[in-house]
């Protein structure tokens, strides 16, 4: 059985302006038959290298411009961190360091250290677009799939879990490296904009604990940060240009793919 879903096309005026199908095939593992959810709603995403001054001259102009995320501390930032999972194979690494338009990665993701609010999320790359899904994991759940026990995700009901839980099984996925860095977010209502600066990315491997023990999670930023811009239909003007400063180039960037040069 096959289904199909809608994907938006991107012009050069980074305008989401027609759709064509994507065939999604159901994931077959042993006696499970997983019918994989098509992507939820994409957004665009732009990636940019920050160096010390271009973070100085960015994050002082963002701030008299836009509002500040609500989960930010006094100072405006927050910690985020996320334990990525990958095959024994590394494909998501490696599709991701191929060029690969469309791909995939699951991480579990907490922020500074609450443990009361953790997230499994997917991630879906088509190109410049993003789509996330995700779904509430407790702490003693995450110790239990640390523990190599898997099967609460199948018994949960919750379509992405029973996902995740067939690719543990079908891909053998596996906890590979936990990335935390300093998040500085802004948010624009129009074109539901969200702007970030992360900083002081740090990466360690699983074994730094959950959640990871700093001590544990080496500085692998070389002291530059990433700017990044999502949003939906439009880019605002107003954005387009707060975003600009000498030096600054587009790429693409992966906090996981960085992380795991140090392997």
């Amino acid at each position: 059985m096959m289904t199909e879903t809608t994907e938006p096309v991107v012009t050069s005026s980074n305008a989401v302006t027609a759709a064509h199908t994507v065939t999604v095939a159901p994931a077959v593992y042993g006696r499970l038959l997983v019918m994989e959810k098509p992507p939820g709603r994409f957004r665009h995403e732009m990636k940019y290298g920050l160096d010390g001054t271009a973070d100085i001259i960015l994050s002082s102009r963002l701030r008299k411009l836009f509002r500040h995320d609500r989960h930010a501390d006094s100072h405006g930032s927050y910690r985020v961190s996320s334990l990525y999972f990958d095959t024994p194979y590394d494909k998501a690494m490696w599709e991701k360091m191929a060029g690969i338009r469309k791909r995939e990665k699951f991480r579990i993701r907490y922020y500074n250290d609450d443990m009361s609010f953790i997230r499994l999320e997917k991630k879906y790359k088509a190109g410049n677009l993003c789509s996330k899904r995700s779904a509430s994991l407790t702490f003693q759940q995450v110790v239990r799939l640390l523990e190599g026990d898997a099967e609460f995700l199948l018994e949960s009901g919750d379509a992405l879990l029973t996902e995740f839980y067939s690719k543990i099984k079908g891909q053998l996925l596996r906890p590979v490296t936990m990335v935390s860095y300093m998040r500085e977010a802004f948010l624009y209502d129009p074109g539901n904009v969200r702007i970030t600066i992360d900083r002081q990315l740090r990466s360690g491997s699983w074994y730094a604990g959950f959640p990871a023990d700093m001590r544990k999670v080496a500085d692998v930023s070389e002291g530059k940060g990433v700017l990044e811009v999502k949003y939906d239909d439009f880019l605002p003007d107003i954005v387009r240009m707060a975003v600009q400063a000498d030096g600054l180039r587009w790429q693409a960037y992966s906090k996981y793919a960085a992380s795991r040069r140090f392997d």
